[in-house]
């Protein structure tokens, strides 16, 4: 089974630039979408003409033009609930969190599609960051909840925070910079202690300049100065059933690259 995660940035944009043609190229079971910034009632006519194959579910906010997630999944897949909506009310008019659960070898799993705040001030002028906290601690919750009930998860979210030094380009330069404070990477630290396991860096600890992010200025992609804000975080025994997971950094239609992730 192959999932992929891409925080897109905007849906209608999106689909101008090959993504019918990537989807087709890498033919994944399910892809998760961050950023999709429409209503359902606004997805292109040609994304559901040209994804017949799948099925899909979609968020439900009221604030326009921002945030939004998506999953889209085969019609094969033997898809036990879906929830567009978050448990936690105070985040509704973003819907940020969309989830699906999916019987996989007799597994229940639950797939948790995220998209974080990014803790930066807002357009009013008032700050995020005790927002973005507050979302983190009550989605750690959530998750538990889940696990508690004996349940698998597989999370996979634009989670706007770089977790260690090897996951920036630049750590000394942004160590007091947004996405990279000691009390956001201590929201990581948490998720890491409840047992949930980092694919990308289980699989490959010590491997440096492998990012997700770039910014479209200052030539940053030339210069490789990246971030990684977009993971796959799963509970240990589905850990042990991945085969692969890779950054497909040379896909470039966003400022944000895909991420894939496959089980046997």
């Amino acid at each position: 089974m192959k999932i992929i995660s891409r925080n897109i940035n905007w849906i209608r944009a999106v689909i101008q630039k090959w993504f019918f043609d990537f989807i087709k190229n890498e033919n994944p079971d399910i892809f998760c979408l961050q950023e999709t910034k429409a209503f359902e009632n606004q997805i292109p006519t040609e994304l559901r003409f040209h994804l017949s194959d799948y099925d899909f579910l979609w968020h439900r906010w009221t604030r326009p033009w921002y945030a939004g997630t998506a999953i889209f999944f085969k019609k094969y897949i033997q898809i036990k609930e879906k929830k567009p909506e978050f448990s936690f009310h105070e985040f509704h008019d973003e819907w940020r969190v969309t989830e699906i659960s999916f019987l996989y070898w007799n597994e229940l799993i639950h797939l948790i599609n995220v998209y974080f705040p990014n803790g930066w001030t807002r357009a009013d002028g008032s700050e995020m960051l005790s927002y973005k906290l507050d979302f983190y601690e009550k989605m750690r919750k959530y998750i538990q909840d889940i696990r508690d009930n004996w349940e698998e998860v597989i999370t996979c979210w634009d989670f706007n925070i770089c977790h260690t030094e090897i996951d920036i380009a630049r750590p000394k330069e942004n160590e007091n910079s947004i996405w990279f404070l000691p009390i956001e990477r201590a929201e990581m630290d948490k998720l890491e202690n409840d047992g949930l396991v980092d694919v990308f860096r289980k699989l490959n600890p010590n491997l440096k300049d492998k990012y997700t992010w770039r910014s479209y200025r200052g030539w940053a992609r030339e210069r490789n100065v990246w971030r990684r804000l977009d993971y796959f975080w799963v509970t240990p025994k589905i850990f042990d059933k991945i085969t692969n997971m890779n950054h497909l950094e040379n896909i470039i239609w966003s400022d944000h690259c895909p991420i894939s992730l496959i089980l046997e």
